[in-house]
């Protein structure tokens, strides 16, 4: 083969051509570009909403439930579960060798199966686990309320979505919307009327409904009652209760409907204004860098026309990221080779160098073909791996170009000299590169999630090599057999006189100092072998000793800082809410602090505060801040820094369970965790602080925590004698009492894109204390005389 290609240039061109080609089509067609390697998890999740319970009635009647009804499932390796405050999501971790997708339909079937959920759970949902990163955030802040910041965002989110380049957003950093109806136990008194019958009221009016086709002789004509509400004034307008005399009750005579959000607390602020946030996500063939250049184009087209009060900009922008990696690739490619013609022209000829160079982006062009076969896209592991690789591409280029040049010298024709050099070392440069094959496919085999992000290392190292390899046999010697070697009596140029020169100038340095020492050491074989293995013994001393440190993954300093913060569950949203604030307060204080000379500007850039969440966690809290690139800051200063400052700053927050500060590249927990299982939660609870004080005694640890909360207050209604004499029950009595505090959820209405709930309920100034309780009336007998409240603490 090698023979054959030396003797076709054709052949030889033909293949260097298609490569090419087909590198490029590849790269340019097949080949997205993402940040973050996209890739299916083994992990299976199971998600069900059950609004109000508590998460021991979660644990009981939800999460329990489904593990037994998959834990006999073959293929299931671990299965773990997490019960809170209204919702349970079961994690269920696919064995090795057993399809995901496959496991997903016999879960899917076993947890539809059962019939045991409680009435108020929704439907479950059962899907693969997904790791969703967006490429960039738009920002909406404004000096407005949060409904107004909402609404303009949503007309920011439509705008983005008819972007040709654009196709997924999501809206987040706000409440969703819900219909509250809120009726007072006095009126309700006064009319005679119930919370179940003003939710059966509003049921029978607000609907749409078909009554199938007239058939006329002109044709099919549709027959419909329309009368679905969707704003307050159509609620307001829905028959509640009719009298005899014909009076009518409408709804908005007896409650009051306010069209707004869930009661879930939720507020965040982007740079201490109210804001709400469109996380823009890549999907298919897209581009992460043309999603977020197109995302800055609309925001700077947008700013002339935005109304007065609203801010529009962008946040963790991560195409950044790639964009540095490919800088860092080409720089270093740049770089590589203009070394490698450099030096080759110095020791061989130019024309030598420019062939072996050429092999680069031979390789790279067959590692594009191949990617999309494994499902490997561009994003910063596998740019990673291209920089990685760089270095070693083309060693077996340049010692078969060597290898040919020399028999140049002595061989009859350019030919025979390309043919007989290539042949000689295709055997050592051959085992050269499978060696450093072996050495980088463990990285594949690697399991776990982890292992997804190491394996996109070897997928582009291997091909890289292996295409370098036929570069250098198949389509170099076929251009280094045109080579002329310059015969004694030829007029050389100074260029050729400077080169000899440092030539044989570089050969008599191996033979007065190398030669020598490889004399030697071929003379005293033992000696040599004793050396070596005394000096692998050293660094194994080392390295076992703990002097050489080993870290899994090295600590990057990031661009954006964080901390979070986590009270007892419970905490008032107002006093999560206040520390919040103060943490962002200090954040600022630093902003202010930290100005660049040159620009007059900061170094940190946005300030992000979030209390609360969606999911209803009224504890905890976050802020975090953007800083400028540390290549672009002229200040000496950097994140970890920062954060101490900050650390210091803030100080002690009375009674939180948890505080933490990240501020670096990839790490999203804790170096140090511990996890613990038991059968009790009070053993469960004991031992985790005998560990967390065990942990304190080491110097260097801190920010320690435990993931078992406390608990909520918890008010438990025993019914006495009197309200069982009554023909009072448990389930009719914690029914009302869910009613006026939690609500009846009425109807789902879909408004637009929005899922809307509507819900009936006491007035927020009914649901505060012990005595609003105790006065609800249970069948015209108020609720503390037919009943006891105790008060216990739930389970975390």
């Amino acid at each position: 083969m090698i023979a054959w290609f030396a003797r076709n240039h054709v052949a030889a061109n033909l293949l260097l051509v298609t490569i090419l080609l087909a590198g490029l089509f590849s790269l340019s067609t097949r080949i997205p570009l993402e940040v973050f390697p996209s890739f299916e998890t083994d992990r299976i999740s199971v998600s069900v909403s059950l609004r109000g319970a508590t998460p021991e009635d979660v644990e009981q009647s939800v999460s329990i439930r489904i593990e037994e009804a998959i834990q006999d499932l073959e293929g299931v390796k671990e299965i773990s579960s997490r019960s809170s405050e209204g919702s349970s999501s079961v994690s269920i971790e696919v064995d090795t060798g057993y399809d995901p997708r496959e496991m997903l339909a016999d879960i899917k079937s076993r947890v539809d199966a059962i019939n045991t959920f409680p009435a108020d759970a929704e439907k479950p949902i059962v899907a693969l686990a997904e790791r969703k990163r967006e490429v960039i955030a738009v920002t909406i802040s404004s000096l407005y309320s949060e409904k107004e910041t909402r609404e303009y965002a949503e007309m920011v989110r439509d705008d983005l979505l008819k972007i040709p380049s654009i196709t997924q957003v999501e809206l987040s950093g706000v409440r969703n919307y819900e219909m509250t109806i809120e009726v007072s136990q006095d009126v309700m008194r006064q009319y005679n009327l119930t919370i179940t019958q003003i939710s059966q009221a509003i049921s029978n009016s607000s609907t749409d409904i078909s009554a199938g086709n007239l058939k006329t002789q002109g044709g099919d004509i549709l027959l419909r009652s329309k009368g679905q509400a969707y704003h307050k004034d159509e609620f307001d307008k829905i028959v509640i209760k009719t009298h005899t005399d014909g009076s009518i009750i409408r709804l908005g005579d007896i409650a009051q409907v306010k069209d707004d959000f869930e009661e879930t607390p939720v507020r965040t602020r982007f740079n201490g204004k109210t804001a709400a946030f469109i996380d823009v996500y890549r999907i298919g063939q897209q581009s992460a860098i043309e999603v977020a250049d197109a995302v800055k184009n609309y925001i700077d087209a947008k700013q002339s026309s935005l109304p007065q009060g609203f801010y529009l900009s962008f946040w963790d922008d991560d195409s950044q990221v790639v964009k540095n990696r490919i800088a860092t690739l080409t720089s270093s490619a740049l770089q590589g080779g203009i070394l490698v013609l450099a030096l080759l022209s110095l020791f061989l000829r130019p024309s030598i160098a420019f062939w072996v160079f050429i092999g680069i982006p031979i390789s790279f062009m067959g590692a594009f073909i191949m990617m999309p076969v494994f499902g490997v896209t561009l994003n910063i592991m596998s740019l990673f791996a291209f920089i990685l690789v760089l270095g070693i591409v083309v060693d077996d280029a340049i010692v078969t170009g060597e290898n040919i040049y020399t028999h140049l010298k002595t061989s009859e024709s350019g030919e025979e000299a390309a043919i007989k050099g290539t042949q000689e070392v295709a055997t050592p440069v051959t085992f050269g590169i499978l060696t450093t094959v072996a050495a980088f496919l463990p990285l594949a085999f690697i399991e776990g999630a982890r292992g997804a992000l190491f394996a996109q290392i070897p997928i582009i190292v291997i091909p890289v090599l292996i295409f370098s390899l036929i570069e250098s046999k198949f389509v170099l010697p076929s251009h280094l057999k045109t080579l002329k070697i310059r015969k004694e009596g030829d007029k050389k140029s100074r260029f050729s006189q400077l080169q000899q020169r440092f030539a044989d100038g570089f050969e008599s340095a191996i033979i007065r100092y190398y030669q020598p020492l490889l004399n030697i050491a071929l003379r005293n074989k033992t000696s040599t072998l004793l050396g070596f293995i005394g000096v692998f013994l050293v660094i194994l001393a080392l390295i076992m000793s703990g002097w050489t440190k080993f870290i899994f993954f090295p600590r990057i300093p990031s661009e954006t800082i964080r901390a979070s913060i986590t009270l007892p569950a419970g905490t008032p949203f107002e006093v999560t809410n206040k520390y919040v604030i103060k943490m962002a307060e200090q954040a600022q204080l630093l902003k202010e602090k930290y100005i660049e000379p040159s620009t007059n500007k900061s170094v940190i850039l946005n300030i992000l505060a979030t209390t609360g969440s969606r999911g209803g966690a009224s504890n905890a809290g976050s802020v975090r801040f953007e800083i400028t690139p540390p290549e672009s800051r002229e200040l000496s200063i950097n994140s970890a820094q920062l954060v101490r400052e900050w650390r210091t700053l803030i100080g002690p927050i009375p009674g939180a369970e948890s505080m933490t500060f990240r501020a670096e590249i990839g790490r999203s927990s804790s170096p140090i965790q511990v996890q613990l299982n038991a059968t009790s939660l009070v053993t469960l609870k004991e031992v985790a602080e005998r560990v967390k004080a065990r942990l304190a005694t080491y110097p260097t640890v801190f920010d320690i925590a435990d993931s078992l909360s406390n608990g909520k207050e918890e008010l438990q209604i025993e019914l006495t004698e009197q309200g069982q004499a009554l023909g009072l029950t448990r389930v009719g009595v914690s029914g009302q009492v869910r009613q006026a505090f939690f609500g009846s959820q009425v109807q789902r209405i879909q408004r637009g894109r929005d899922d809307v709930r509507v819900m009936v309920r006491f007035p927020i100034d009914e649901r505060r204390t012990i005595a609003d309780i105790e006065s609800i009336l249970i069948n015209f007998v108020t609720l503390g005389v037919i009943s006891k409240i105790v008060s216990h603490k739930t389970k975390a």
